[in-house]
């Protein structure tokens, strides 16, 4: 990422969005990867017979591979080191096929540990609503 687009506190405003992050829709192929990329291999994400018989019209994504993607549209934002807190809440399944778009709004400016710092407000959602939300909490200069 070019310092030059690196966005700067004094320019950031409350309500502020930060720029969407689309997928691609998620295949069976991106969950059988996913599985073996995590180690996450349960069943309910790539056994079809298996989530039929947990009540599931299919399998369905890993919360975690949700998770990545909502935290991509902050790293997509600024580098991962100025990260300094991210945390979700799981609301819905994410289903085989869905696009999961990202979005993110700046809610508080802050100085905290002698950083100037932006919280973010997050929501992952779904073609069937939204699936994740989130705070983020990024350092500035």
């Amino acid at each position: 990422m070019p310092a030059t687009s690196i966005p700067k506190y004094d320019s950031v405003k409350v309500g502020d969005e930060i720029p969407l992050l689309e997928t691609k829709p998620i295949t069976r192929t991106t969950l059988a990867l996913y599985c073996g990329a995590s180690g996450d291999h349960n069943p309910l994400h790539v056994d079809t017979d298996f989530a039929a018989k947990a009540g599931l019209p299919d399998v369905i994504a890993h919360g975690m591979l949700s998770m990545a993607y909502l935290g991509r549209v902050v790293t997509n934002w600024v580098p991962q080191s100025q990260l300094r807190a991210y945390s979700v809440r799981f609301t819905a399944m994410t289903q085989v096929h869905d696009v999961v778009s990202c979005s993110g709004k700046v809610v508080e400016k802050v100085e905290e540990a002698g950083e100037k710092r932006v919280k973010l407000s997050l929501e992952a959602k779904t073609q069937g609503g939204t699936t994740l939300l989130g705070d983020a909490v990024v350092a500035l200069a």
